[in-house]
């Protein structure tokens, strides 16, 4: 019978084929063991010496352990201190990642000076080094430039990107330089694969790209690679291996455990950098949950995250915001294809579950209040979702549960302005897009004054927030095959800029 990706039966026991007992009977009950504080998994700071030798000791201590994993509290992992991490001269202050210890243009380019003297060849890692340190140089170049140019799929815009020229040469750069090579270690669903439609659509279409797409991004060299991908979906890993209603979480720690313990031990790369070239992608609200499974994932890995909580341990200088991408059927409902530009008859729109800390006192100040504000716990059947969306001028985005909403690209594709409402929400691509230019952010103690804000927000100002989500909704749409400048090809920037270790804005 042919492989389901939305099928709901249940994995058998032992489905992960691979080189290690460790993934293949991993979805097995595991025996509890004393649990112990992670402050055996702190860096000192107090000399660079010590620091080597404690990081040498605990490598050398997660790779001899058989059951390290069980050995952290459920509770997530602290901060790791490095003293190491070089800093490169900022483009500006908006956004920095240092989280790698790069090598700097100068010292690269006496090594090179050296290498030619001597008539001996750059190594691998400082070639890739090389590169990186090139790029850096053309976007810092490109960031002081007066002209801007205009192409087809890019139309330069101060109103909604922090600094057009370097990110658009960033991008370029991205295009000629990046590599990315996806682990093969895992077998189907929980690996290689994740959910194509629904609310989790963006982290399965990331992964079937990333593997099976044409857009020359991945590698079958690992030598070459910049950065390297665990393919495995937290979606899938719910799916199959959590016990609905147990609130266990454990088999997803678990499953992350060894995941890395594999790679680990069959290839050099996650040792060399303690995980920090490394990332994985996830929309489901227990991704950070999943990757207290390694303290070195959770702590300097790239994660590429829906819920990306700053309160959290969501760390914007390594980690990813992903956009939630809500596609009922895998496709942009035809209603928000080609919004109209007629009249909107509505101030602002929301409907949604009364749940988490923030959508009870909108309901409590608005539901059934004002007639120009519609705003429903359940919208009746009568009445069409997307429709209100277009019919409304602004549209409610507030946090649920977790940070973030779907409603955010929702309200970008109906061209319908969005307002955040949320706490401690790190935006997606917020390193290179100026969200105030196409979207209102209110404050959790302003929304007894929501009318008040928004009725004071002009025409002139109401214009200039459209043709700002005009601009920025190619960047959040899932295209297949993926599209310059797409939401795949955003959320693979943003990777790029941590791996590139440079601020943007």
């Amino acid at each position: 019978m042919p492989y389901d990706p939305e099928s709901t039966q249940v994995v058998p026991t032992g489905f992960i084929k691979t080189s290690t007992s460790l993934l293949r009977h991993l979805p097995q009950p595991r025996k509890k063991k004393t649990e112990t504080t992670m402050e055996v998994f702190h860096l000192p700071t107090t000399s660079p010496l010590l620091t080597s030798i404690a990081a040498a000791s605990i490598l050398l201590f997660l790779l001899v352990s058989d059951n390290y994993s069980d050995r952290f509290a459920t509770k997530s992992p602290p901060p790791l201190k490095f003293t190491h991490l070089h800093q490169f001269p900022p483009i500006s202050d908006r956004f920095q990642a240092v989280h790698l210890p790069e090598i700097s243009e100068e010292l690269l380019a006496h090594r090179l000076n050296l290498r030619k003297a001597t008539k001996t060849r750059l190594t691998r890692d400082e070639k890739l080094e090389l590169g990186l340190a090139r790029a850096r140089a053309e976007i810092r170049r490109a960031a002081k430039v007066s002209n801007l140019s205009t192409t087809v799929d890019y139309v330069p815009s101060f109103a909604v990107y922090h600094n057009p020229r370097a990110f658009f040469q960033s991008y370029v750069e991205m295009e000629r330089r990046f590599k990315v090579y996806v682990y093969p270690e895992g077998d189907l669903p929980i690996t290689h694969d994740g959910p194509c439609k629904n609310i989790y659509t963006v982290e399965g279409r990331f992964i079937h790209e990333m593997e099976h797409g044409a857009n020359g991004f991945r590698t079958a060299d690992p030598s070459v690679a910049h950065v390297f991908f665990m393919p495995f979906s937290v979606a899938w890993m719910v799916k199959y291996l959590y016990e609905s209603g147990s609130f266990d979480q454990t088999p997803l720690r678990v499953f992350v455990s060894d995941y890395v313990r594999v790679v680990s031990e069959k290839y050099p790369f996650w040792n060399k950098t303690t995980g920090a070239d490394h990332f994985i992608v996830s929309c489901h609200d227990w991704g950070p949950i999943a990757t207290e499974g390694n303290p070195f994932l959770y702590n300097t890995s790239i994660r590429v995250f829906c819920n990306a909580n700053s309160s959290e341990g969501f760390n914007p200088q390594k980690d990813v915001s992903l956009p939630e991408i809500h596609l009922y059927d895998g496709d942009i409902s035809p209603k928000l294809l080609s919004p109209p530009d007629t009249q909107r008859a509505h101030l602002a729109f929301f409907a949604g579950g009364n749940h988490g800390p923030i959508r009870p006192i909108i309901l409590k100040h608005w539901k059934d209040r004002d007639s120009d504000i519609r705003v429903y716990e359940y919208l009746p059947k009568k009445l069409d979702y997307y429709e209100l969306m277009l019919k409304s001028r602004f549209c409610l985005c507030p946090s649920g549960y977790e940070v973030a909403s779907p409603r955010i690209v929702e309200a970008i594709y109906a061209e319908c302005v969005p307002v955040i409402i949320s706490e401690k929400y790190v935006l997606p691509f917020s390193d290179v897009l100026r969200w105030e230019g196409f979207s209102i952010k209110v404050g959790v103690s302003e929304i007894p004054r929501l009318k008040e804000i928004l009725m004071g927000v002009s025409e002139a100002e109401y214009s200039r927030l459209k043709e700002g989500l005009r601009i920025v909704r190619k960047h959040f749409v899932l295209n297949r095959p993926a599209k310059r400048l797409d939401a795949f090809h955003m959320i693979l920037h943003s990777i790029w800029l941590r791996r590139l270790n440079v601020r943007l804005a």
